[in-house]
């Protein structure tokens, strides 16, 4: 199934809205103490609990909007609904914490074992939005296999040495706006190797 337009403000609505969701309700529930099935759960796991159906139902409507998920968002379900069900059915919230390290230790693996080969993988994923000569995704993928795994590495001293209020608002706001003052930074130097569309150098 091709992609379809989606408003972009509805888009950022839906990839954004269960990270900030997850964010309010565990403001709403972290002194709480919850009693389900007999067992008492933190604030906190009962939000990482509610998180997971709310992800679900976003990405669900993202893809009957747009026709089709990225594989990174594909990949993102996948982690979030493993190690949230995990959270919950061991009653531990470090599975929670630890997934943000797997999620970005393992795309920096991805992407280094492409660079071992030679290969960006980078590129395979995201060509078709960024047009860009071979040379210049070979440095957009070894910088951000480095972001990544400084991201992951981050992640870890956060969620071990910090309070879960420090992770949980370190996770929410300060890693995605790093990750994007990264990504601008990036296309901002690599300009010279886009490549322009076809109809732009006649107009």
């Amino acid at each position: 199934m091709s992609a379809r337009e989606i408003n972009p403000v509805l888009k950022q609505v839906l990839e954004l809205g269960p990270p900030i969701l997850f964010f309010v309700a565990y403001l709403y529930m972290r002194d709480e103490t919850y009693t389900i099935g007999g067992t008492a759960y933190s604030g906190f796991i009962v939000a990482a609990g509610v998180f997971v159906p709310i992800l679900l139902a976003s990405m669900g409507v993202l893809w009957k909007l747009n026709g089709k998920l990225s594989r990174m968002q594909v990949f993102t379900i996948v982690m979030v609904v493993v190690f949230g069900g995990l959270t919950v059915w061991m009653n531990d919230e470090r599975f929670f914490k630890i997934k943000t390290t797997l999620v970005y230790g393992l795309f920096a693996l991805i992407l280094g074992v492409g660079l071992l080969q030679g290969r960006s993988y980078l590129a395979w994923v995201m060509a078709e939005f960024l047009p860009m000569k071979d040379e210049g995704w070979m440095k957009l993928t070894k910088r951000l296999t480095g972001f990544f795994a400084a991201l992951a590495l981050a992640n870890e001293l956060v969620w071990r040495t910090m309070s879960t209020d420090a992770w949980v608002k370190i996770e929410n706001f300060v890693f995605p706006i790093a990750m994007f003052l990264f990504l601008w930074m990036q296309i901002m130097t690599l300009q010279p190797y886009l490549i322009e569309p076809e109809g732009e150098d006649e107009a």
